[in-house]
C-alpha cells in the first residue's frame, strides 16, 4: 500500500530502524524492489530521479502495488531539482518529494523549500530537503568537510520550512568513494538530539556496514542507495556473460536457447539489485517491520 513517506519513517523513528531508499528506474527495478519488501515484511522508500520518467516509474509502482497490497511503500522523488519535475510528481501520485536546494545559500534554501511544502502539503505529500551538501565520491578528500551540516542551521531550517525529513551531510558522499569514508557521529548525535523530525542519509553505498549500522543506532530513519545495486547488478551481468549456458533450457521447447539472451541477461542483474537490496534491509533492521 502506498504511504506518505513522512508516516513510514516516524515509526523507523518510534521502533529504531531504518528503511531502505534504493533508486530505481524501470519494471525490473521497481519489481525487484517489492519482491525484497515483501519477502522479508519489510516498508520501502522507492527513489526515483526525474530523469528516469517520472509518470512511467509512478504507474509500474502502483501496478505492483497491486500484486503486493502487503507491502508498504512509497514513492520518492529523489534529489528534485527542477519545480517542474517537483509538481509532474505530486500530480503523478508520488506520496513524497525531495526539494534539493542545497547548493543554494542558506535563506534561498529556506525560501524555495517552504514554497515546495506549502504546495506537497496541501495534498498529503511529504517532503524532504536537505541542508549542508552530499557531495560526489571521487572528489571526497576535497570536499568532504565543506558541506557538512551545522545543527544549529539544521534546527532553524526545519522550523522556517516545515519539511517532514532533513537529509543531512555527516560525511558520506554519491557514487564510488575516493578514499576511505569517515563519518561524524558526534555531529550526527548532536543534530539527532536537537531535531525532531526523521533524517536522511544519502550515500550509503561504499560507507560500510558497520557506519551505516552505527547510524542508523544513532538516528538516521531512511538510507538512500544505488552504487552498490547497481555494481552487484553489473557483476552479476558479467558473471552470466562468461559461461552465456542458459542453465534453464528444456529439452524440447522450442523457444529455449542454450545461449542466453538480453531478457535473460535483464533478469539476472535484476536479481542481483534484489539481493543486494536484501542485504540491505536486514542490516537496516526493518525486516519484519512491514
Amino acid at each position: 500500500m502506498i504511504t506518505p513517506m513522512h508516516v513510514l519513517l516516524q515509526d523507523a523513528k518510534k521502533r529504531k530502524y531504518g528503511i531502505a531508499a534504493p533508486n530505481c528506474f524501470n519494471r525490473e527495478t521497481i519489481e525487484a524492489c517489492f519482491k525484497a519488501a515483501d519477502k522479508l515484511h519489510s516498508p520501502i522508500i522507492l527513489d526515483v530521479s526525474g530523469v528516469h520518467g517520472i509518470e512511467e516509474c509512478a504507474h509500474i509502482a502502483r501496478f505492483y502495488e497491486l500484486r503486493y497490497p502487503n507491502v508498504s511503500f512509497a514513492v520518492n522523488l529523489d534529489h528534485g531539482g527542477p519545480y517542474e519535475h517537483i509538481i509532474r510528481a505530486i500530480r503523478a501520485g508520488f506520496s513524497s518529494v525531495m526539494a534539493d536546494r542545497s547548493t543554494l545559500p542558506y535563506e534561498d534554501n529556506i525560501r524555495e523549500v517552504n514554497e515546495i511544502v506549502k504546495i506537497a502539503h496541501a495534498v498529503g505529500v511529504t517532503v524532504e530537503a536537505e541542508l549542508g551538501h552530499v557531495g560526489v565520491g571521487l572528489e571526497y578528500e576535497e570536499t568532504r568537510d565543506a558541506g557538512l551540516t551545522r545543527p544549529e542551521e539544521a534546527v532553524e531550517f526545519v522550523k522556517r520550512t516545515g519539511i517532514d525529513c532533513l537529509a543531512i551531510a555527516i560525511g558520506t558522499s554519491h557514487g564510488v568513494y575516493k578514499g576511505a569514508p569517515h563519518l561524524e557521529f558526534d555531529l550526527l548525535e548532536k543534530i539527532a538530539g536537537e531535531v525532531e523530525i526523521p533524517l536522511v542519509l544519502h550515500g550509503g553505498s561504499g560507507t560500510g556496514d558497520e557506519n551505516i549500522k552505527k547510524a542508523i543506532g544513532m538516528g538516521i530513519q531512511k538510507v538512500n542507495l544505488w552504487t552498490d545495486l547497481s555494481v552487484e547488478a553489473i557483476a552479476g551481468v558479467k558473471d552470466a556473460m562468461h559461461s552465456e549456458e542458459n542453465k534453464n533450457s528444456k529439452k524440447g521447447d522450442e523457444f529455449a536457447t542454450k545461449k542466453l539472451n538480453f531478457q535473460q541477461y535483464v533478469e539476472i542483474g535484476a536479481g542481483r539489485y534484489q539481493e543486494k537490496l536484501e542485504h540491505y534491509i536486514k542490516l537496516f533492521g526493518s525486516d519484519g517491520k512491514n
